[in-house]
């Protein structure tokens, strides 16, 4: 299904746009306004044309081959943080959604998806979001759905729930369907860490990985404002702690042979999940690199779209688009 295009908006380290691509879609721009996120698209896909520029301040008409594009797609950053820096971005996460509509706007695609946190296709708080976009996209022509998807049912070995939008024009509206779970049994965070944790020579990477028989709690990345890098709050940390992973921190390196994995003896003796493993666990291939210092690099694949999820989000909505349109109305 090739021949698509698409505009990616806040790109972060690529999940989105590399499902996409994988789906079929060819991206004409890419926008992040984060430095070390935007090096990491330009690593991967030097070809990309990457911005680092922020989605409140970009003007498509400075940019037109953000014209006339099939698809708009917008990976929202994801975040929660102490009561303080909450409420200012909380403010700022409604300004970017308000900015991705307002972007489909200006450049018209043939359809839209907008990810973010599960709240976001039901909860009351976002409630005048969803009023917002609704009266904004039915204007325009636009129908859409709002559906939460699990990256577990992906293939994807982590439970993480994301709230989507998604708005196709009128004319191909009707052949859209959310996409239905591929896969049947979870992948464990054994099946998904084994090979890895085993390639310093730990002899205890296979009973390592069949005590973790379990997919991952979901991936925190934190804000720009927090301190270290650490697997997520207190519930995901003692999830953490019955795989025998100390999820306090990130580690730098997988164990080496000499390395004593005894859960019971505290912290120290338990493994931990380096920025790599990480980004195995979002269902980044291998191949991907992620650039920054530690910390950066995990925060980037915490608030990244696992690229299985942005693929079949793009071929369900490939599907539609190549489907035949149905005649416009009349009047």
């Amino acid at each position: 299904m090739g021949g698509l295009t698409f505009v990616d908006v806040c790109s972060g380290a690529g999940g989105l746009a590399l499902g996409l691509e994988q789906a079929g879609f060819e991206p004409r721009l890419l926008l992040d306004d984060d430095a070390d996120a935007v090096a990491t698209l330009r690593t991967n896909r030097p070809h990309w044309n990457v911005l680092n520029t922020d989605l409140l301040d970009f003007d498509p008409s400075e940019h037109p081959e953000s014209y006339d594009v099939d698809l708009l797609s917008a990976g929202l950053p994801r975040v929660k943080s102490s009561a303080t820096a909450q409420r200012a971005e909380s403010g700022l996460e409604e300004r970017l959604l308000e900015a991705a509509v307002y972007l489909a706007h200006a450049i018209r695609p043939r359809a839209v998806i907008i990810e973010n946190v599960p709240d976001l296709a039901h909860s009351d708080r976002y409630q005048r979001f969803r009023d917002f976009a609704r009266a904004e996209l039915a204007h325009l022509g636009y129908e859409f759905s709002w559906f939460i998807v699990n990256a577990v049912d992906f293939g994807v070995p982590q439970n993480r729930k994301q709230g989507v939008l998604v708005a196709v024009e009128r004319r191909w509206a009707e052949a859209f369907r959310p996409p239905t779970p591929t896969v049947r049994q979870p992948m464990t965070v054994g099946a998904a860490l084994g090979p890895s944790m085993a390639a310093r020579g730990w002899p205890d990477a296979a009973r390592w990985a069949a005590q973790a028989d379990q997919p991952a709690p979901t991936l925190v990345g934190g804000s720009k404002n927090r301190g270290g890098a650490d697997l997520g709050p207190t519930g995901a940390k003692r999830k953490w702690a019955t795989m025998g992973v100390n999820a306090h921190t990130v580690g730098n390196e997988v164990p080496g042979p000499d390395f004593v994995w005894d859960p019971s003896l505290g912290r120290d003796n338990m493994v931990k999940i380096t920025v790599e493993q990480a980004a195995l666990l979002q269902g980044f291939p291998g191949s991907w690199e992620v650039t920054g210092l530690k910390t950066a690099r995990y925060r980037q694949i915490g608030h990244a779209t696992p690229p299985p999820v942005g693929q079949v989000l793009g071929r369900a909505v490939a599907e539609a688009l190549h489907g035949q349109p149905a005649a416009p109305a009349a009047g």
